[in-house]
């Protein structure tokens, strides 16, 4: 699913609040069925991207770099 969202954990740098917001976008694009959501739909659609990039960055926050292992 998804596969066009990168990998955000990497050993190099901390992905970007915009890789995140980025990825969290094409994930509710994929499950929504929706590029761009109709205006009745927007702020649904929006809100899903936020939830998720916020919960992607605390994910993020929380393991381990990529190629580290503890």
């Amino acid at each position: 699913m998804c596969r066009s969202i990168k990998t955000l954990r990497s050993a190099e740098e901390p992905a970007s609040g915009e890789d995140i917001r980025a990825a969290a976008r094409q994930y509710v694009r994929k499950v929504s069925g929706y590029r761009e959501p109709s205006r009745k739909n927007e702020e649904a659609f929006e809100r899903a991207v936020a939830a998720i990039a916020e919960a992607s960055k605390a994910l993020l926050d929380d393991v381990s770099p990529a190629g580290t292992s503890t």
